[in-house]
């Protein structure tokens, strides 16, 4: 048995969970998310306060699943109460960050400035020039808008310029020695 799969989901106060055959639909302050499960290998029910995941039979990829599944719920729970967030800094001799409505626009080493526009559910913020904060509620949405976001200029081993994360361990690679 899944070790993750088997813990129940606690649902706060203000969010409710809604199952309608295969799609599993969570409301709460912060807005709405739902997913589509595979129902001919999970089970998904609610009693009361709690979400219960179960699979149906115990062949590889039904064990794979399961708590695959219950921890996309629970981060949808969570999602809805508090949103996720994700930080990319940008580091680099003028390099900076802008964001106007859901546009954000970088000079980061090109001869034109990148200009990103967010995905529907996504927020961007500059606290400063060279911070992007990425906010939303669904945790999968976040990282992969943060993730693009990053691959706009991937961070160069030799002086470390480009965008990378808050929590990214940046390891500096030692240049050429002249010869002896």
């Amino acid at each position: 048995m899944s070790r993750i799969g088997r813990l129940p989901i606690t649902v706060p106060a203000g969010v409710s969970v809604e199952v309608n055959g295969s799609v599993v639909k969570v409301s709460g302050p912060k807005g709405t998310l739902s997913r589509e499960i595979a129902s001919n290998k999970i089970k998904v029910a609610v009693e009361g306060a709690q979400v219960h995941v179960t699979r149906a039979d115990d062949k590889k990829d039904s064990r794979a699943l399961h708590g695959l599944y219950r921890q996309l719920i629970f981060n949808m729970v969570q999602g809805v109460v508090t949103p996720f967030t994700r930080t990319l800094i940008i580091q680099g001799v003028g390099y900076k960050a802008a964001v106007a409505g859901n546009k954000l626009t970088m000079n980061i080493g090109y001869s034109h400035p990148v200009e990103y526009v967010a995905p529907e559910g996504i927020t961007l913020s500059c606290p400063d020039i060279t911070t992007v904060v990425v906010t939303g509620i669904s945790k999968e949405l976040v990282g992969q808008t943060a993730a693009t976001i990053r691959s706009k200029r991937p961070v160069e081993p030799y002086h470390n310029y480009g965008l990378h994360y808050s929590d990214e361990v940046l390891v500096k690679k030692e240049g050429k020695t002249a010869g002896k």
